[in-house]
């Protein structure tokens, strides 16, 4: 089976190491979770165990990584962009478990992800097809190879909750030990029998991994159970330490005074006594500063710090946001999604709109972003699902966040704001292109807190947060007091954030009635 042993990995461009000595034997039953936050090297791990040469260009690493005799199927993050452009057939066509399944086992594994087995013959361009729909098609290939490892870099990406469930069945029952890239916590709990947890801490320099044998939900809370002990324990052995430091204080300021003061007649053999008195204090005190270097330390975690929108940010109840009437809704090729949509908003709503995918989710929140951008009453803001959509990613996050002003107000605050959420100076200067998906969406965050938006569009918001930032962000915008307008099939987010929901069918839009 699979086995790691002593792997160091280090970028190349500013020497940041990744992993240091990371170990990991692999069981037939493990179920591999792999968290952390944003661009702590997750999906370099697993590129680097399926095929080094898919991250020689900008890592360097030593160590052993033992798969002989084992067929790895890996499914990548984001699919190529010469490959994007191919039709879905010609796409199929390059896996030859395609060409040597027969009829009967496509039309299965159509079936088990819940799409059409003609889109493993459509001539649409793989990049047309709705992030959904792409990894199912991918995932669908992947099991015809029947791999004896399955490395998965966010199976869990834009699929629909019915498919979502699929996904879990898939990594509960398929025999073979899986290892995976997710952010869906509901996921990672139903799912995940091994957490590695990597992490980049001191300013992403000194890297730390962790290997529990145990599921998501008990890592997390054994994980801030200890953090807070040890917390607790910190600050009671800095207080306990600050009241002998005053004590110590107040000693030495009392035989100071009584040696000041002593009188001529008694000056030999009291100040004796006084300076004997007084170097007890100060070796007393010495032994103090040697058992402070022994004290707790607090927690080092590399938990985001995010910043929250003005708590004062509000809109008037009942405040037109939109009213949309589309007779119908259209794909880019001109293919009806949809008909007969209405939808009215109104206030600080915080609205989520769900569907299957394909069903056309991304579509109608282009055309919403599209009519409420331009609003002079209102400051929107949209976060799409593809961040090249609307943004140069040719500008570095500090150029993007002050719309390249060069005045020094707004550089200062947007370097401030960068450094809570955890960029290093080295990525402020790095263009958006080189950021992982994570560094990108929390950027978007941001532009939206320093612009003042009273009204969020948000594509997938929580897509790209690891999940130990998941509860953060879902806590930021449900308290956020303007309207929230949204698509989401991350269960926990559509829970905690959509108070009114709708799903988007061929019929229009169906508003749905909340359970409990």
């Amino acid at each position: 089976m699979l086995q790691i042993r002593d792997l160091n990995v280090t970028m190349k461009k500013d020497l940041r190491p990744l992993l240091r000595d990371f170990r990991l034997a692999l069981n037939p039953t493990d179920r591999v979770a792999i968290i952390g936050e944003e661009g702590d090297g997750k999906s370099t791990l697993l590129k680097l165990i399926y095929d080094p040469s898919l991250v020689e260009e900008y890592v360097e690493w030593s160590g052993e990584v033992q798969r002989q005799g084992l067929l790895l199927g890996y499914l990548s993050q984001e699919v190529g962009q010469e490959e994007a452009q191919l039709s879905g057939y010609q796409f199929c066509c390059q896996e030859e478990a395609f060409l040597e399944s027969s009829p009967g086992e496509l039309a299965s594994a159509a079936a088990q992800l819940r799409f059409p087995k003609e889109l493993f013959y459509t001539d649409r361009p793989v990049n047309s097809l709705s992030g959904g729909e792409k990894v199912k098609l991918r995932m669908a290939l992947l099991t015809l190879r029947r791999p004896d490892v399955y490395l998965l870099d966010e199976p869990s990406n834009d699929l629909d909750v019915e498919t979502l469930e699929w996904l879990e069945e898939f990594i509960l029952r398929c025999g073979r030990p899986v290892v995976y890239i997710s952010h869906d916590e509901t996921l990672l709990e139903n799912t995940a029998n091994v957490i590695l947890h990597i992490e980049q801490l001191r300013r992403k320099t000194l890297p730390r991994w962790t290997v529990a044998r145990m599921g998501y939900r008990q890592y997390v809370e054994e994980r801030l159970g200890r953090m807070e002990k040890q917390t607790q324990l910190a600050r009671k052995e800095r207080e306990e330490d600050r009241k002998r430091q005053e004590k110590i204080l107040k000693m030495e300021q009392q035989v100071q005074h009584r040696m000041d003061t002593i009188s001529h007649a008694e000056r030999d053999a009291v100040a004796r006594l006084l300076k004997k008195k007084m170097k007890s204090v100060k070796s007393m005190e010495h032994r103090f500063d040697r058992e402070r270097g022994d004290m707790t330390e607090f927690p080092d975690s590399e938990e985001a710090i995010l910043v929250g929108f003005d708590g004062k940010l509000s809109l008037p109840m009942g405040k037109p946001v939109l009213d949309m009437s589309l007779p119908v809704l259209k794909a880019a090729d001109g293919e009806k999604l949809a008909e007969g949509i209405e939808l009215h908003v109104r206030g600080p709503e915080h609205i989520c709109i769900i569907g299957k995918n394909g069903a056309g989710k991304t579509t109608l929140l282009r055309e919403i972003a599209r009519q409420l951008l331009c609003r002079t009453d209102i400051k929107a803001g949209y976060m799409p699902q593809d961040y090249g959509e609307t943004v140069d990613q040719s500008l570095t996050p500090v150029e993007f966040l002050t719309n390249s002003s060069g005045e020094k107000a707004k550089l200062t605050q947007a370097k401030t704001y960068l450094g809570s959420m955890k960029y290093t100076p080295e990525e402020c200067g790095h263009s958006i292109e080189a950021l992982s998906g994570g560094q990108k969406a929390k950027l978007f965050i941001l532009k939206m807190v320093l612009d003042g938006n009273d009204v969020l569009i948000l594509d997938e918001p929580t897509r790209n947060f690891s999940p130990l930032s998941g509860p953060v962000i879902r806590g930021m915008l449900a308290g956020y007091g303007g309207c929230v307008i949204s698509v989401s099939h991350d269960r926990k987010y559509i829970e905690e954030v959509g108070e009114t929901r709708y799903e988007l069918r061929e019929d229009g839009l169906r508003k749905l009635v909340r359970e409990g």
